[in-house]
């Protein structure tokens, strides 16, 4: 009974993180060394990402009747997981980011928005650009045109303020002579 009691607060831990997450990615962190591991957790906190180890069982208790349930048939050996609850990208691209200087951090699998994807669909997640980068882009595309138009007019005003000089000092010629 005593080993339940220790365990539920740990439960308990996971279930608040799942509940505000919109993403959790899973990883298999064997083979990383003690510098690798440290610069990895501080990138994802950075990021706003929380990264723990559990033991599988208490991962498989704590998504009971949750949209993470999905994630049991790959809590083998030993499991990272990375919860976020703004960027849905972050832990993807940042895990994937790391795991090309430290080719011991391999994915296993995620949900994403409630959706479960495998280690391919996790890479392919994780080159989607964050929210920010996104919507930053988007309002670039949209400014795009109406500042072209703005170099036009302006343009336009420029020439048309020239030609209207030109004309007057023409004008202004004839009446001198």
């Amino acid at each position: 009974m005593a080993k339940v009691e220790l365990k539920q607060p740990i439960v308990e831990e996971i279930k608040g993180y799942a509940a505000d997450a919109k993403a959790a990615v899973l990883v298999d962190y064997r083979g990383l060394t003690v510098e690798q591991d440290t610069r990895l957790r501080k990138q994802l906190r950075e990021a706003g990402v929380v990264y723990k180890v559990y033991k599988n069982t208490m991962l498989v208790r704590a998504f009971e009747g949750t949209d993470f349930a999905q994630l049991e048939k790959d809590l083998e050996g030993p499991t990272a997981i990375a919860f976020s609850s703004e960027d849905e990208t972050a832990p993807a691209r940042i895990l994937n980011d790391f795991a090309k200087e430290a080719e011991a951090l391999q994915f296993k699998s995620g949900i994403v928005a409630g959706t479960y994807y495998d280690e391919a669909g996790m890479q392919a997640l994780a080159k989607i650009p964050s929210r920010d980068v996104l919507i930053s882009k988007l309002l670039g595309s949209m400014q795009s045109p109406i500042t072209n138009l703005a170099r036009v007019l302006n343009q336009i005003a420029e020439k048309g303020g020239a030609s209207a000089e030109a004309e007057a000092a023409e004008a202004a010629e004839p009446a001198a002579e």
